[in-house]
């Protein structure tokens, strides 16, 4: 019969009564503790933080946006900015649900900060279809950009309440594991008048375990995720000593894809459609694994200037985003390659369903990116690789759907390239479409 640690305890201690009951209960109550803030550290601190820190960045492309179109006075700028706005709403939602006891004026604070900027645009786009500039740059810089200013020290502010909450557990982690570990000890020392021998043993096997787990607190308060405790029990130590493996290597693969996110959209790269695909393969599932890519994009970031071409990333990620609320479920992936590369993964006909329509919000939006002299004349002039200038069509988007399971693909790679090898029989077809692999094997053997 395998014991936990309060049985074994009543059963080497039944002759030392109160004080066993005494060590099993404090022993345990600091092993639950520990489990708690370990949970709460994954699924509250780091999820809050990660929150916080998308703000701060949509934040800046919305205060972008606004300077843009007080440049640019395009209407399409605008509507950025709303799109801005309606992404830090959604953000200033979770804030409201997730933030603990103690933050209730600053998010309230940033709640209306966030209604006094929007009116302030709303201000400035009266201004400027009055023709009042002027008066519109001086709203801007000073009106908005104190709102901003002060959005962005809140949002600071709960960033650094953050991650005092989880230096704090952490280091709390790390203090009752010390005082769990010196407790025990002493209440076997002072044991040891009674049963010598049952006080040696229990040290050992409680000690032993409670100084690894005290040492691994320290790591992971100090930042360091790849430390494993090996402890190979069936009680609660073991119990606790899993949790900890489990919570460091979800710490680890959290900070891992963190980094892979692009910074410019933030959706998951290169390392996290790998894994996605992986893991689609394992299941032995059918799912479609599609490729999306921009046609004549290079000419038009080198017509327009990199941080325009970099706008048409960003909607394309948010038509990716939007089409998956429409036609797509929770479970479907989309991930970016990076440049005007993406990836969208889920069941065949959702996938199909996704596909057309991107293709069809594709085809209205990206007319806004364009000049109106470009726009009614359907191409631009830029040069090519050969430097010569030339004539180049309004940029239209590709999209491969290859269908499959691990009987048809062995590994991720290959599943890629075959997307690819589909894309790139996409791109010599004309505007905007989707293609599926059966597409392709029919043209070809036809």
């Amino acid at each position: 019969m395998i014991l936990n640690i309060r049985s074994k305890l009543l059963l080497s201690y039944m002759a030392m009564a109160v004080l066993t009951v005494l060590a099993s209960a404090y022993a345990v109550g600091h092993l639950r503790d520990l489990n708690k803030l370990a949970f709460t550290v994954i699924h509250q601190d780091f999820r809050l933080l990660e929150t916080e820190k998308q703000m701060m960045e949509t934040l800046m492309t919305w205060e972008g946006a606004e300077k843009k179109y007080l440049i640019l006075k395009d209407p399409s700028m605008a509507d950025i900015f709303w799109a801005r706005s309606k992404d830090f709403q959604s953000q200033l939602a979770i804030l409201k649900k997730d933030s603990p006891q103690g933050r209730d004026n600053t998010v309230e604070q940033l709640s209306l900060l966030f209604g006094q900027y929007n009116a302030n645009f709303l201000k400035e786009t009266a201004l400027v279809g009055e023709n009042r500039i002027e008066e519109a740059v001086v709203l801007s810089s000073q009106e908005g950009r104190i709102i901003i200013e002060k959005m962005a020290f809140s949002l600071r502010s709960l960033q650094i309440q953050s991650e005092k909450d989880i230096d704090t557990r952490m280091n709390a982690i790390n203090i009752k594991g010390q005082e769990a570990s010196r407790m025990t000890i002493l209440l076997m020392g002072a044991s040891l008048i009674v049963g010598l021998f049952l006080a040696a043993a229990i040290t050992f096997n409680i000690s032993r375990p409670l100084r690894k787990l005290e040492k691994a607190t320290g790591f992971i308060a100090e930042g360091h995720f790849d430390r494993q405790i090996n402890i190979q029990r069936r009680d609660e130590i073991g119990s606790l000593a899993r949790a900890f493996n489990a919570m460091i290597k979800r710490l680890k693969i959290l900070e891992t894809l963190h980094l892979d996110a692009s910074p410019l959209t933030g959706l998951p790269g290169n390392l996290a459609i790998e894994q996605e695909i992986e893991h689609r393969l394992q299941t032995q599932e059918l799912f479609s694994l599609c490729h999306l890519d921009l046609d004549n994009f290079k000419p038009f970031a080198d017509h327009y200037g990199y941080a325009w071409g970099s706008e048409v990333i960003k909607e394309v990620a948010v038509i990716l985003e939007d089409c998956k609320q429409k036609c797509g479920r929770v479970m479907d992936f989309i991930g970016h390659i990076g440049g005007d590369d993406f990836i969208l993964i889920a069941e065949p006909s959702r996938a199909e369903a996704m596909c057309r329509c991107i293709v069809e919000e594709f085809d209205q939006r990206i007319r806004k990116f364009y000049s109106e002299e470009d726009q009614q004349r359907g191409f631009i002039h830029a040069k090519d690789r050969q430097g010569q200038l030339r004539e180049f069509p309004l940029v239209t988007v590709t999209l491969s759907i290859v269908t499959g399971n691990c009987s048809l693909y062995r590994s991720p790679l290959e599943m890629a390239k075959m997307a690819a090898e589909v894309k790139n029989y996409g791109k010599t077809l004309p505007g905007n479409k989707y293609v599926k692999k059966e597409d392709m094997d029919a043209q070809i053997s036809g």
